[in-house]
């Protein structure tokens, strides 16, 4: 979205939000969930989010990690509080639709359990790996991994797992798969050698730049906007990405004042300078701040590509 746009969409949510605040207020605290653990990329977001909401608004609101099956256990859980506006969730995409698609009669929610509020960004996933790992891209991890008898590879959310399955099944590479609660936890065991490569979204980046890890991959579908002479994994040889937005929803039934106010109060908190820049050092990438029904949307969209992805 061109930055005009950006701008007009944002001044027209701000101006419904002023109205739509001004008609609606908590009860009392806000809970804003994180469906991952503290330290990561979604955990940092999510308090930055909440604290420059609390300070533009008076709202008390208290962020609280759950994690568990990237974001699944979170959303469960928020499908069954009431939708007052004083619960909501971050999470990230593909977990979610990922686990719909694989195992829809296992998951007790669906698309239409929650209203959506915003999208936040688009998280650049790469595999990454110390510097002096011998390998440089994925053909050569592969073959390492053959030599080795299977190397160990981190991962966070579930995508990552089923990413890397896929992989293993076209290659048979043999990688073991080491889960993990966060893409920090992922990195300090790239850092500490305990594991020799990762999934990563952003915790990476500064280790990148001081040249202690390097990025063998881009697991999305396009390669990221800091580490462009990185390949993605289609472009290597495998017809399979993840593109993993951070969003943030509610209840299903939400009023509609409280929908339009916490909407419009996320928005300009993503407009904020001290979370745009979060965001452009964590992920060198743009808030998206788009509202409920682009929001919306974007799963729906989402839903039909990953069930295109695996063949449904």
């Amino acid at each position: 979205m061109k930055f005009k746009t950006i701008l007009a969409a944002l001044t027209a949510t701000a101006i419904s939000a002023g109205a739509a605040v001004a008609d609606w207020a908590p009860s009392g605290p806000i809970k804003l969930w994180i469906g991952f653990g503290a330290g990561g990329e979604t955990d940092t977001l999510g308090r930055l989010i909440a604290k420059d909401m609390s300070e533009a608004t008076g709202w008390d609101i208290v962020v609280e990690n759950k994690p568990g099956g990237g974001g699944i256990a979170m959303f469960t859980q928020l499908a069954t509080v009431p939708p007052d506006g004083q619960t909501l969730g971050m999470g990230v995409t593909m977990p979610v639709l990922v686990n719909l698609t694989v195992r829809p009669d296992q998951i007790p929610f669906d698309l239409d359990s929650f209203d959506y509020l915003n999208t936040v960004a688009l998280a650049q996933l790469g595999i990454i790996a110390k510097a002096d790992a011998p390998f440089d891209d994925l053909e050569s991890f592969i073959a390492y991994s053959k030599e080795k008898g299977g190397a160990l590879m981190a991962f966070d959310a579930k995508p990552q797992e089923l990413l890397m399955n896929v992989i293993n099944g076209q290659s048979d590479a043999g990688v073991k798969l080491l889960s993990t609660k966060s893409s920090a936890e992922a990195l300090q065991q790239v850092l500490g050698g305990h594991v020799d490569a990762a999934f990563n979204a952003g915790a990476h980046i500064p280790y990148l730049d001081s040249g202690e890890v390097k990025m063998i991959a881009s697991a999305n579908a396009s390669r990221h906007s800091y580490a462009t002479d990185v390949a993605t994994v289609p472009e290597q040889g495998y017809d399979i990405y993840v593109d993993p937005w951070f969003y943030i929803a509610a209840p299903a039934g939400l009023p509609e004042d409280a929908k339009e106010a916490l909407s419009g109060a996320i928005s300009a908190a993503l407009a904020s300078d001290a979370t745009k820049e979060a965001i452009m050092n964590s992920m060198h990438t743009e808030p998206s701040m788009a509202g409920p029904e682009e929001t919306k949307q974007m799963l729906v969209d989402g839903l039909a590509n990953v069930g295109t992805l695996f063949g449904k």
